[in-house]
């Protein structure tokens, strides 16, 4: 009876917010508008340094924020003053708002810096995230210095999806990255991660009831309100800034021949690195190569 009540996941959940807080970040919110309210783990008055440049870590579909980025904040907080939102309707952001593309999720991160007084910042974007990141480096190129793509085709076509739904064998996108159930997650698993340790239908249906179940209406919603991939052309142009594109040899949800071509697009400050036996989460699998990476270029040492 004690087996069946205990949830691994919110066991992780508190222990991640422990990490989290020992590395000086708190749970904080703000209003940016009347209708949208943007939740963010940021430094406490006590943390913040003005001597530190600022890092913003945009997370991807799926679990919000703190879930995606545990090593790197852990790694990042003594460096620089670091701010992970949870995007909107993802953890305890919202809006009133009908807008639902990645183009609006990037304004909201971007108001919500300017509101708590961010005006300079790196950003990391990875999968969903690297698309928001990529907006707000071409609308704010003024407050954007260095930009991160991973595991992000933010040059998607139309039929980058038709084909990643025939390696999943799915119908349909939101059947893939919304997962209803075991089956579902177990495919999305499949495709996300290099190494595949068996996990247990009674962990991933735990998974299901406290990271994908909230907000399932409107999450459909982002996913049909994306501007990229609606047709079978890329429609991004080159970055001002220094950008880093970084990939895993064997992702599978975004090919490896999308990170070629989008180092291409992005221009002629454009980088690309590969990382050997990992898939669409670098940062998950291999976390002290990803952060090397990111700190090298960051601190411009490659």
């Amino acid at each position: 009876m004690v087996a069946s009540c205990l949830s691994i996941v919110t066991l992780y959940g508190g222990f991640l917010h422990r990490c989290i807080s020992a590395a000086g970040l708190a749970s904080q919110a703000t209003n940016i508008d009347d209708q949208t309210t943007m939740h963010f783990w940021g430094p406490t008055p006590k943390t913040f340094s003005p001597t530190k440049p600022s890092l913003i870590l945009i997370h991807g579909f799926g679990p919000h924020g703190v879930w995606q980025w545990r090593q790197q904040i852990s790694y990042f907080a003594h460096k620089y003053n670091l701010y992970v939102p949870d995007l909107v309707f993802f953890g305890d952001s919202a809006t009133k708002s009908p807008e639902r593309s990645e183009v609006f999720q990037a304004v909201c991160v971007g108001k919500m810096l300017e509101r708590i007084g961010v005006d300079r910042y790196s950003v990391v974007g990875t999968s969903y995230g690297g698309f928001v990141a990529y907006h707000m480096a071409s609308m704010w190129a003024e407050r954007v210095e260095k930009v991160v793509v991973a595991s992000s085709g933010v040059n998607l076509r139309r039929k980058d999806n038709e084909e990643l739904l025939k390696r999943a064998k799915q119908e349909r996108i939101e059947d893939l990255l919304l997962p209803a159930n075991s089956a579902q997650l177990r495919t999305l698993m499949s495709l996300s991660v290099f190494r595949r340790p068996y996990t247990p239908d009674f962990l991933l249906n735990d998974f299901l009831e406290k990271l994908y179940s909230e907000n399932r209406k409107e999450k459909m919603e982002l996913l049909k309100g994306l501007t990229l991939g609606r047709d079978d052309k890329v429609n991004i142009t080159p970055l001002k800034q220094e950008v880093l594109v970084v990939w895993g040899d064997h992702d599978q949800i975004f090919l490896l021949e999308k990170a070629y071509e989008l180092k291409k697009c992005l221009g002629e400050k454009a980088r690309l690195e590969i990382i050997k036996k990992t898939s669409h989460v670098p940062q998950l699998e291999r976390a002290r190569q990803f952060n090397k990476i990111i700190n090298n270029f960051l601190c411009g040492l490659s």
